[in-house]
């Protein structure tokens, strides 16, 4: 009885239901349509607002499901829609990696979010105001990186 009462089962249970949410939105194909619908958006913009609508989308996304079942959903719309604007798909990749990394908002974005609330420091209300600045400082610093940084690097950032 000790090793039950000793499980956080907050977390546990946290867990499980990002899991099942993620699940669910992929049989039903909601995720599917909401990938779909997002980046359709940006189909005719300039291919920098494209990739920030890529990573925006992941990052919202990974707030609510998990990171991987984020990517699963965003990547083959991106990477099809990324073709006919003329974006290499390494953006497209990185930026959804990179978003899909940094859950700030929520704490079912990623473990250590948990982990950390599970020390009784702070409130998810204050880990809610804390991530909103963060997750913009994110996007600013993606950004960057898209702009100037990776083509700098090297790495093609437009399809020749």
């Amino acid at each position: 009885m000790e090793d039950l009462e000793a499980i956080p089962w907050n977390i546990v249970l946290l867990f499980g239901g990002a899991m099942s949410i993620g699940l669910c939105m992929w049989q039903t194909g909601a995720a599917s349509w909401m990938a779909v619908e997002w980046l359709v958006l940006f189909r005719g913009a300039h291919w920098f607002v494209f990739v920030m609508g890529v990573g925006i989308f992941v990052l919202s996304m990974t707030n609510f499901i998990m990171n991987v079942a984020a990517i699963a959903i965003c990547l083959p719309v991106a990477l099809v829609i990324a073709g006919y604007l003329g974006v290499a798909p390494e953006v497209i990749f990185y930026t959804s990696l990179v978003a899909a990394g940094m859950p700030f908002l929520l704490l079912i974005g990623a473990a250590p979010n948990a982990i950390a609330y599970g020390s009784n420091q702070f409130t998810s209300g204050e880990f809610f105001k804390a991530g909103v600045p963060a997750s913009l400082l994110l996007l600013v610093v993606l950004g960057l990186f898209v702009w100037l940084v990776w083509p700098l690097m090297g790495m093609p950032v437009l399809l020749q």
